[in-house]
């Protein structure tokens, strides 16, 4: 799995960001996570973009 994520304001952003991926993800081990501080998201103020592989079922 790998994260990237894209802030309009990285300062301000960042602490809401983190206390959402400790509830969503939980405990170690994390995906892969790029934080990427930009300056115009088409009207947003925050973009998330996930790749992720769903293993076939056994």
């Amino acid at each position: 799995m790998d994260v990237t994520t894209f802030h309009t304001d990285p300062e301000a952003q960042i602490g809401t960001v983190m206390a959402v991926r400790e509830q969503v993800l939980g405990e170690a081990p994390y995906p892969n996570w790029t934080a990427v501080g930009v300056n115009w998201l088409a009207g947003f103020d925050f973009e998330i973009k996930v790749i992720a592989r769903i293993p076939l079922a056994a």
